[in-house]
């Protein structure tokens, strides 16, 4: 992960600037040594260092400060995102030494040791980087989650110990756990005894009960330092990131926005538009009339909806478009939160959100409930 412009000086990698008085939501700003990113925020994947379709002046253009990068394909063929000891683990083989991939294309099996990775992040020159942890499914029950938790953290020492700039490069710890409390409790624990920059709350949004899921993340955000940052991995659904953020986390990133618009799904605040659908040959507004990015200004629904039957620029322009989303609803929380109206900003999404389906789902509201916010 890299962001542009200027060093931060000294101090702490995370700057509060205001939280919530209901809630655990807080807002700042992180100090990396490439520049100052606002928080809560959400960072788009880029596996070859910038967002498929885009570039990064065009990322840069949207406001977006910070995305992520692959360690595993940077390393080796930068071709598709995903954690690659869930999304390639037919291919793959764990073991205390590390992570044995054959590589998707062919060509020598590679060992992934939490060495390697530091080494390899080293060489990237990222702002932050990730500890090699041993993954499982957000699914996975049994004695492998625990073995997994305990690995992680021994793998955190070796990679603290193998981190060859970390004056010039943050290293976060990842807690796992499954979906277990107690495992989550003593991983965090463990690792926050440990002097990282950051924690990343790991192994989720892998297709566990959404109830599991808010908890986990609450109580992750809980224990861990008020002071440092915390990034939930792999979230970017918009109601997701809402509620996590009143949960308490500041640093999100996932494939959906750019993965969607692949599919010819434009995110607007009321959904999605499904933009090849016949419905949208003769709709002459733009995706969002309050959305101010390029996409919108310039295409209408019917242009897309054309284009998307015969040419790429569309998803191009629906890749766009959804960045542009992702970064005006980070930006709109970061902004209430300093405000001390966070509580308001929640209500007014939840309702337009969801005001014509019913009313927000059950998980999201009891997680909101659980923190102070109560959406009637």
């Amino acid at each position: 992960m890299a962001a542009p412009a200027a060093g931060p000086g000294p101090g702490p990698v995370l700057r509060i600037a205001a939280e919530c008085g209901r809630s655990r939501a807080r807002a700042g700003e992180l100090r990396l040594p490439h520049g100052n990113v606002p928080c809560p925020v959400f960072m788009p994947v880029g596996t070859r260092g910038t967002a498929k379709g885009l570039t990064a002046a065009q990322l840069a253009a949207l406001g977006c400060r910070i995305c992520l990068g692959n360690t595993f394909h940077l390393g080796t063929r930068p071709d598709s995102g995903g954690f690659q000891m869930v999304s390639l683990l037919e291919l793959s083989q764990v073991s205390e030494e590390g992570v044995r991939f054959r590589p998707p294309h062919g060509g020598e099996e590679i060992l992934l040791s939490p060495e390697k990775s530091m080494e390899i992040q080293n060489a990237l020159g990222a702002d932050i980087v990730m500890q090699l942890d041993d993954v499982v499914s957000s699914t996975t029950t049994g004695p492998r989650v625990e073995e997994a938790m305990n690995r992680s953290v021994r793998w955190l020492d070796r990679c603290v110990a193998a981190h060859a700039r970390p004056e010039q490069q943050l290293l976060f710890a990842i807690v796992q756990g499954g979906l277990d409390p107690a495992l989550r409790r003593r991983c965090i624990h463990a690792m926050t005894q440990r002097d990282v920059p950051g924690f990343a709350i790991g192994g989720l949004s892998g297709g566990e009960d959404k109830a599991q899921f808010w908890r986990t993340v609450k109580l992750s955000a809980e224990l861990l330092p008020r002071d440092k940052p915390r990034y939930l991995m792999g979230v970017g659904y918009a109601t997701d990131l809402v509620v996590c953020v009143a949960l308490g986390c500041d640093m999100f990133d996932c494939v959906f926005p750019t993965r969607t618009a692949r599919f010819g799904s434009a995110l607007v605040p009321w959904g999605s538009l499904q933009l090849k659908s016949q419905q949208f040959a003769k709709d002459f507004r733009p995706i969002d009339a309050d959305c101010g990015c390029p996409t919108c200004q310039r295409y209408s629904r019917a242009y897309l909806h054309a284009l998307l039957r015969s040419n790429t620029a569309a998803l191009h322009l629906l890749t766009l478009h959804n960045i542009a989303y992702q970064m005006k609803l980070m930006g709109s929380m970061r902004e209430s939160i300093l405000r001390q109206r966070f509580p308001e900003f929640v209500r007014e999404f939840m309702a337009t959100m969801y005001g014509g389906r019913g009313g927000p789902p059950p998980w999201a509201r009891e997680a909101l409930e659980s923190v102070g916010i109560t959406l009637d």
